[in-house]
């Protein structure tokens, strides 16, 4: 695949390369979701991105350097993609995205949590997450070892509030 470019702007760079709907969702999914299989990625996404299309963008995220894919040892039919070096720096973009969404746009209670914890645990969260997903994806020793990983943090309080909804949720 041939990529053409329209100019040498750095913004529009960005934008050919991220300015498809479903780009940076994948990488989400892949980074905050810890998803790296064909089928969880086309099964475990809200927005329901379609196979052909998911197939594609895949392959777009390879040809940009952003993704690598590996046979699977545990199965042979499957494939597992990694992030590279390129997209897990993606991490303080995203939480930007994330806090600026948190203010202008309707976002819901549960899925706008993940976006204030990475807000205010600012710089230093987003570099124990890289080096998390560095460890994760690309094999680099971890740092320093510790059961709380801020995967495990966003999840844990994502399901914080889906408790208290569930709590709070009027009786059928």
């Amino acid at each position: 695949m041939s990529i053409e470019r329209r100019s040498g702007c750095p913004i529009n760079l960005s934008l050919e390369v991220f300015g498809d709907r479903w780009s940076l969702i994948i990488l989400r999914d892949m980074i905050f979701g810890g998803k790296r299989h064909f089928r969880e990625l086309l099964k475990g996404s809200m927005e329901g991105i379609a196979s052909n299309i998911l197939a594609d963008r895949l392959k777009r995220l390879m040809e940009l350097g952003m993704l690598t894919k590996a046979d699977d040892p545990t199965h042979k039919q499957k494939a597992i993609y990694s992030l590279t070096e390129m997209a897990i720096t993606l991490v303080p973009i995203l939480a930007h995205l994330g806090a600026w969404g948190r203010v202008w746009l309707p976002v819901s209670d549960e899925l706008s949590i993940r976006a204030e914890l990475l807000e205010k645990g600012g710089s230093p969260m987003w570099e124990q997450f890289m080096e998390e997903l560095r460890h994760e994806h690309l094999g680099t020793p971890a740092s320093s070892p510790s059961d709380a990983t801020v995967r495990a943090t966003l999840r844990a309080a994502y399901e914080a509030v889906m408790a208290r909804k569930a709590v709070n949720a009027p009786a059928s």
